[in-house]
């Protein structure tokens, strides 16, 4: 039997235990806490950061995973020189730690990105916004995620204090009409496969809404996406679930946002709408097994995050939501925390928009 060890206890983990459970693959987790989402298979809790931590729950293990790309390089590669596969390997997990990194890898590779530049100085963010309309995003290099750290600014002063701290990413402000996204899964070997496209709606810089396909993708676009997706992995050499996330402009272009070397919210979505979920088809990857279908089980399927509460209580009033599938995550409530998600599937799209916002509302903190 293959043993996984997933690095993180978070609900990407907890997610993969059921398709651990039908691989007939061993899953074992490196929680950060004893109550972490994928408490059901820590084997250990203790600091991701920590050589010796890592080295001892990877005892026994075959290859491992993660549940989160905020490993450090110095434990990635004691984990190499222990034997251990590693994958996706130190060099893509870099690329998805460092934005900088990941805009000149990605302008390397000659894939559309936004214009960008790196600011050391508060010359430097004026002499960019001068260029770019007066108006720009700034993101911190580092640490980043649901919006955090990043900002819309029109003057280097709103970002005094990240310039203090280090160089900081400047970017266009794209004039963008949906943000889409590409998932993408890739063996050892260099077995590719893609989902269709996904349109993406966030909310306060959280994702919040996914629909596969993408309404009204032409074939053209979902065949640059697909191809877009395909450089990245190979370029990068990713092993795993791969997904990018993707700015249609105005004009029609699609640029690349962001990257996560692992399973991501958007793809949350194919667990119930394709042949093979990601959570599967991450863990056949890694696993270096043969990759499953990705062809769509229905017409149309949609995600709705859900945030603040997922009260076991309130599931008696679901009666009337027939077709929805639900995920908890297993986290106590907090206010704006995400903590499960919906999927509603079916042949007509409003009718699955609706389905699965109105399971989505039943768990809101105001019903």
């Amino acid at each position: 039997m293959t043993v996984v060890g997933v690095i993180g206890g978070g609900q990407l983990a907890r997610m993969m235990i059921g398709p651990a459970i039908e691989l007939g693959i061993e899953l074992r987790v490196l929680a950060e806490a004893p109550d972490s989402s994928a408490r059901d298979r820590a084997t250990a809790v203790g600091d991701y950061r920590d050589v010796a931590t890592v080295l001892d729950f990877a005892r026994g293990v075959d290859v491992i995973t993660f549940d989160h790309e905020h490993v450090p390089a110095p434990v990635l590669e004691a984990l190499l020189g222990a034997g251990i596969a590693v994958r996706p390997g130190p060099s893509a997990l870099a690329v998805a730690q460092d934005k900088l990194h990941m805009r000149r890898v990605l302008s390397d590779l000659g894939l559309p990105v936004p214009i960008w530049a790196q600011a050391d100085s508060a010359e430097d963010v004026t002499r960019f916004l001068s260029e770019n309309g007066g108006r720009v995003v700034a993101k911190t290099p580092r640490g980043g995620y649901d919006g955090k750290g990043v900002a819309v600014i029109t003057d280097a002063s709103e970002i005094a204090e990240w310039l203090s701290a280090g160089p900081v990413l400047l970017e266009e402000l794209v004039d963008y009409s949906r943000e889409l996204a590409q998932l993408v899964a890739r063996r050892p070997s260099g077995d590719i496969a893609t989902w269709p496209v996904v349109e993406t709606t966030q909310s306060g810089g959280v994702c919040a809404e996914v629909i596969l396909p993408a309404p009204h993708a032409s074939q053209r676009l979902t065949d640059l996406a697909a191809e877009i997706g395909r450089t990245v992995a190979d370029g990068l050499g990713v092993t795993g679930v791969l997904a990018i996330e993707l700015f249609e402009t105005t004009d029609e272009r699609i640029l690349i946002n962001e990257l996560a070397m692992r399973p991501h919210n958007s793809g949350h979505v194919t667990m119930e709408g394709s042949v093979t979920g990601q959570f599967e088809q991450h863990l056949r990857a890694v696993a270096d097994m043969p990759l499953g279908s990705t062809e769509s089980r229905h017409e149309w399927a949609t995600m709705v995050n859900v945030f603040g509460a997922m009260d076991v209580a309130r599931y008696a009033r679901l009666d009337d939501q027939s077709g929805v599938k639900l995920h908890n995550y297993g986290k106590e409530p907090r206010a704006a925390r995400k903590v499960g998600h919906v999927t509603a599937t079916g042949s007509e799209l409003d009718d699955v928009v609706y389905r699965a916002r109105a399971a989505a509302a039943i768990f809101t903190p105001a019903n």
